[in-house]
């Protein structure tokens, strides 16, 4: 069976935020863990949801979930307790029914870039069921961003 690929149409709606390296994101290395960085597109996603209107609530009350079913992290350099994670968080308009993000994680004093990413999220109903389309909320949405 051929497998169908979804169409990903660049688009100029970026989220920028500021997260300070805490002491219990570091390792015994002194750098911050690996497994935080992931932490960190996490912020990102949630600062791009308040300032785009789209936050985790907006599923919740449309009864959907949205888990991450695909990420990647490029590690490029370390951050370090006391440095702040500058995350640019850029969505990714496509014809299916999920949600992308990029993502850079730049050390906001160096401008050195920390980490690469990206994940994909699908949307699921409060019973577990995948949603082959997209929510009307979600489609109501992107016609508001997307066409500015």
């Amino acid at each position: 069976m051929a497998k169908r690929k979804t169409k990903i149409y660049p688009t100029t709606l970026v989220s920028v935020c500021r997260v300070p390296v805490r002491f219990s994101e570091v390792d015994s290395m002194r750098v911050v863990w690996h497994g935080n960085y992931v932490k960190y597109f996490e912020d990102g996603r949630e600062a791009f949801g308040n300032e785009f209107e789209l936050s985790y609530m907006d599923y919740f009350h449309n009864e959907l979930l949205t888990p991450i079913v695909k990420l990647d992290c490029n590690y490029k350099q370390s951050l370090r307790y006391g440095d702040i994670a500058e995350i640019t968080t850029r969505y990714m308009a496509c014809d299916a029914a999920k949600i992308y993000f990029e993502y850079m994680i730049k050390n906001a004093e160096t401008g050195d870039v920390a980490a690469t990413g990206s994940s994909c999220q699908v949307f699921i109903n409060t019973d577990q069921q995948l949603q082959l389309t997209s929510p009307p909320f979600y489609e109501k949405w992107k016609a508001k961003w997307l066409s500015k």
